[in-house]
């Protein structure tokens, strides 16, 4: 089952976010390490949560635990992320950054992955959005979030964003 969670309910939530964000990162090929995962709950969401336009959608399994996530706000210049990528491909700059629906987290349990359930989290998160675009970036090299993305219909508009991160754009009207 799959839920929208306003603000203050996905805060409510973060000690599940953070496990779910720790096993899915933490996974062999992605490697976080735990400081990513308390990062993640102590500074990252709750900092996202007081955005305008955040959205996040949760999934739970048969028994109720949390199996995955998907989160985002409103991107707009003055935000570190929209300014780096202003910085870093000012080339689409103009056309992308600022107004846009900043798609910032997937995850996924390792033990739910591969059943659909990475694919369905994203439809739920981008359904009935104000937004004409999006923005996200993921891994340069090919695993399985880019190509999730890229069969939702993204397209790559910066392959090198940082040494291993690609941006991604996606109009949604």
């Amino acid at each position: 089952m799959i839920q929208a969670l306003d603000p203050a309910a996905a805060l409510s939530c973060s000690d599940e976010l953070r496990h779910v964000y720790r096993a899915a990162f933490g996974a062999p090929g992605y490697d976080e390490d735990a400081a990513a995962a308390e990062r993640f709950a102590a500074e990252q969401l709750p900092t996202h949560a007081g955005r305008a336009g955040f959205k996040l959608v949760a999934a739970r399994g048969p028994d109720g635990e949390l199996t995955g996530f998907a989160y985002g706000y409103t991107g707009e210049r003055g935000q570190w992320w929209s300014d780096r990528i202003v910085e870093t491909a000012p080339e689409i700059a103009d056309d992308w950054v600022g107004g846009h629906f900043e798609f910032v987290e997937l995850a996924v349990v390792p033990a739910a992955q591969g059943q659909g359930l990475g694919g369905a989290l994203h439809d739920a998160l981008m359904a009935h959005l104000p937004h004409s675009k999006a923005l996200l970036s993921t891994y340069a090299d090919d695993r399985p979030a880019p190509r999730l993305y890229r069969r939702k219909g993204w397209q790559l508009l910066h392959p090198d964003l940082t040494p291993t991160s690609a941006l991604y754009g996606k109009k949604l009207r």
